[in-house]
């Protein structure tokens, strides 16, 4: 399994995520352009959980005729083909992350400051699983968040 920190860090990996999309773009007629290429690519590079509005400064700085729309439309577009996952995390605030076949991860979210941290607890998840199954239910899929102060607003605090 691919671990939370583990981004899209090897040309492998970014070669994979371009397939996929190709795959999926030629099965629903689209064609590519080149600002939905640079989108694309910027945001399979970028680390963490990025707004329309951060994914776009950071693609701007590369083509300043990227529009709001492009973006947005290019998140939709790696949403509907399972490439991204859209998160929030009770700011108001859709933040979007690299969705991989293979990884899972859960969120501490701090209500001071915004910082999100990835982790991973395979008690939690067998915790869950029997959770589930003690109810009858078997899980395809969750999200864990959880909401709190971060070190440094603790830290800061006093």
């Amino acid at each position: 399994m691919r671990r939370a920190a583990d981004k899209v860090n090897t040309e492998t990996d970014l070669d994979e995520l371009k397939a996929r999309l190709t795959a999926y773009m030629d099965q629903k007629g689209l064609r590519s352009t080149a600002q939905r290429r640079l989108v694309t690519e910027t945001f399979f590079e970028a680390p963490g959980h990025l707004s329309i509005e951060e994914l776009l400064e950071v693609v701007r700085k590369q083509d300043p005729k990227v529009g709001y729309a492009t973006v947005y439309r290019t998140l939709k577009l790696l949403t509907d083909s399972g490439l991204a996952q859209e998160r929030h995390f009770g700011d108001g605030v859709s933040r979007y992350e690299v969705a991989h076949l293979d990884e899972h991860h859960d969120h501490l979210i701090c209500v001071r400051c915004g910082r999100i941290e990835e982790f991973e607890n395979d008690e939690v998840e067998a915790m869950q699983d029997r959770i589930a199954a003690a109810h009858g239910f078997v899980l395809e899929r969750h999200r864990h968040e959880l909401y709190g102060v971060c070190h440094s607003c603790h830290r800061d605090r006093g």
